[in-house]
């Protein structure tokens, strides 16, 4: 029973360690931001810390660009291998947390067919979003009319939360980025 506890204590010790692990100076997950995703759920970004990330910004009321951003990134997946899409997660975070509140989000995943288990919409709030946008090297601006002039791109982190790869390539696949992916998700996570 002795050695039963001891291992079980050493397991909880080790379980523990990567969490421990400070995060490295260019960690996205530095930055405390709280997000809240398209079935109410909570979590703070660094949270998600452990698994690459591709992540991407967006509004659910754009017509134009944000369907492609969200095409895009789902076209990027589907051109993995099944090991590496088990590896990876799906972060898109809205620009216009006033409109985008928990049902708009799960409204646009289910019109959307994004899956939940893969697929995670988010807001914060907005002083947040502006600092995610900065750090993501992600511009945006609310024009009079509600809309939003905003950068596209797909952004992949390591699992560290570390910028590994980008792609402005929105609407077709981009072969270098899919690349990149596999090799951060081939790395081994603590």
């Amino acid at each position: 029973m002795k050695r039963l506890l001891l291992l079980f204590a050493m397991l909880l010790l080790l379980g523990n360690a990567r969490a421990a692990t400070p995060l490295p100076g260019d960690s996205v997950y530095n930055l405390p931001v709280q997000l809240t995703d398209q079935d109410g759920r909570q979590q703070t970004l660094a949270e998600r810390r452990g698994r690459p990330q591709l992540v991407t910004m967006f509004y659910t009321s754009c017509q134009m660009v944000c369907p492609m951003i969200i095409d895009s990134l789902r076209l990027t997946r589907n051109a993995l291998d099944p090991a590496t899409r088990a590896r990876i997660d799906l972060l898109a975070v809205s620009f216009d947390p006033a409109k985008d509140n928990v049902a708009t989000l799960k409204s646009y995943a289910q019109k959307r067919k994004l899956d939940p288990r893969i697929w995670t919409l988010a807001r914060a709030e907005p002083a947040q979003v502006r600092q995610l946008s900065g750090v993501l090297g992600l511009q945006y601006r609310q024009l009079p009319d509600g809309e939003f002039n905003h950068s596209s791109e797909l952004i992949l982190l390591d699992a560290d939360g570390r910028i590994a790869a980008r792609t402005t390539r929105i609407g077709k696949l981009d072969p270098e980025f899919v690349e990149a992916i596999r090799k951060v998700a081939a790395q081994p996570h603590g």
